[in-house]
């Protein structure tokens, strides 16, 4: 009889630490943290020397770090990636046309009004960009109070010369002083989770920060030994450092996810030479020993710095290596709050929920991830293999794209055979195996060739690119408008 006691006991505290919710059937909160620009390298858990980020080291040894984590080339494409659970090729936007920076259509669907079927409290704390890229000409039907969030403070798209502060629908600040909005963004969280402790809440926040132009409050402006580009860096994790000391206080630890990542790589023309971020005046970051950055589909374009801590839920001190990317967060969250995905409509990502509890060999080995440039299929990758697709060196459909002054002119180049990479042994993508492999070339161009038929390409409207608002008859190719 005891030994049935015993058997019993332990299975209620394996069932207890599986479930995502509370011992009051409570789903879970998430805080979500999304950096603009911050590079594969840039904390010190990632392997930065001089950048000190204490507060995010300690999570991840804490929780887990995700290795092959993957986002979108640049910004607008990985918020609309983010939120819908979609390349952003598929994504309708009004008017059917395309825009580099997508202009997310009302009727898609984001993780926010997901959660919110489960009575969560939804808030966005910081840069939106999917209403337009612009400060002023943008949709206000499109911004955070129109896409499933209760509550909005932060500003419409990027900060490349002003910043404007709203307040939901409201603009309170004009050209706000952006050394200080990322103490003035984390101030909002805090108030935020202190008034939702007794419910579900989901708090998105994307800091302005490290995109330029780069700003820090007093207390770090010139302490980094990075120079601004760290200060900025290591304020953002004392910022977080402060969330999770307020999850402590609240006593919220045990029944929330926090989750940090990046939107990209590393802006490097924002670096001496275009190279990696090293130097105290260079205002990019760095891509460690990945390949390029910010605006390309090599690994330091896409692949991002993704740290997830939930004590007594995500093992600590663990790593994964299993392809994870933005586009598995909506049915992720969905799937542990006991919300329903959108089931009209085709969506990319999965539930990565058995990663996220270490259970690691559940993932897919077969799983394909897609890398979009824009509006092209530039590569696709399988386990540990890529390949880089054969195109032009400056291809014509990218536009005034075609030339890409963002990135060193070796990384910019066309590729007259398919550039077959084995990411495990070769995470600089430095030389071709396709020569040596051609039976994997030959299984990941067909798979390219799917992935075409189903979400499009520059030339090809795929099966399953969404269209909501009337239409003649369905387009043959995506119409994007700014590229000239």
């Amino acid at each position: 009889m005891k030994c049935h006691s015993l058997l019993l006991a332990n299975l209620l505290v394996v069932i207890a630490s599986a479930t995502p919710c509370s011992a009051a059937g409570r789903p879970p909160n998430f805080v979500l943290i999304f950096v603009d620009d911050l590079g594969y390298a840039d904390l010190g858990c990632f392997g930065s020397p001089t950048i000190r980020t204490p507060r995010l080291d300690a999570l991840a040894g804490e929780g887990m770090r995700f290795t092959h984590f993957y986002a979108q080339p640049i910004c607008g494409p990985s918020r609309a990636a983010l939120m819908t659970a979609c390349h952003p090729l598929r994504l309708a936007e009004k008017g059917n046309v395309k825009e580099v920076h997508p202009v997310l259509h009302t009727k898609e669907i984001t993780v926010a009004e997901v959660l919110k079927q489960k009575g969560y409290a939804t808030a966005c704390f910081g840069k939106w960009d999917l209403a337009r890229h612009s400060q002023s000409d943008f949709e206000p039907a499109l911004m955070p109070n129109h896409q499933g969030f209760d509550y909005f403070f932060g500003t419409p798209s990027s900060n490349d010369r002003y910043v404007d502060l709203y307040r939901n629908e409201t603009r309170i600040e004009e050209k706000a002083d952006m050394g200080l909005l990322t103490k003035r963004y984390t101030d909002e969280v805090l108030g935020f989770v202190e008034e939702h402790r007794e419910e579900p809440f989901f708090a998105y926040v994307p800091y302005t920060m490290v995109h330029t132009r780069l700003a820090a409050s007093p207390k770090f402006k010139g302490k980094s030994p990075r120079g601004l580009y760290g200060d900025t860096v290591e304020e953002i994790d004392f910022s977080c450092g402060r969330i999770i000391d307020k999850l402590k206080e609240l006593d919220l630890v045990g029944n929330t996810y926090f989750l940090f990542t990046s939107d990209n790589g590393p802006w490097l023309n924002k670096n001496k030479g275009r190279q990696d971020g090293k130097l105290r005046g260079d205002h990019g970051g760095s891509a460690g020993g990945l390949r390029s950055g910010k605006v390309s589909t090599w690994e330091g374009g896409v692949r991002v710095p993704t740290i997830l801590w939930a004590p007594g839920r995500v093992p600590a001190g663990t790593q994964c290596d299993k392809i994870a990317a933005t586009i598995d967060i909506l049915p992720t969250f969905a799937g542990m709050a006991g919300a329903e995905i959108p089931a009209d409509r085709v969506i990319d990502g999965v539930d990565i929920a058995p990663l996220f509890a270490g259970n690691f060999e559940e993932a897919d080995e077969d799983r394909t991830f897609a890398y979009y440039f824009i509006n092209s299929l530039q590569a696709v990758r399988q386990g540990k293999w890529k390949l880089h697709l054969p195109r032009p060196a400056e291809p014509d459909w990218l536009g005034r794209f075609a030339r890409n002054n963002h990135i060193a002119p070796r990384d910019w180049m066309g590729f007259q055979e398919p550039f077959l990479v084995d990411l495990e042994t070769d995470p600089g993508e430095t030389r071709s195996l396709a020569a040596e492999h051609p039976e994997v070339v030959e299984r990941l161009l067909a798979l390219a060739e799917e992935v075409r038929a189903d979400i499009g390409d520059h030339d090809r409207v795929g099966e399953n690119m969404r269209f909501f608002d009337p239409l003649e008859k369905r387009p043959e190719k995506p119409v994007f408008v700014g590229l000239k």
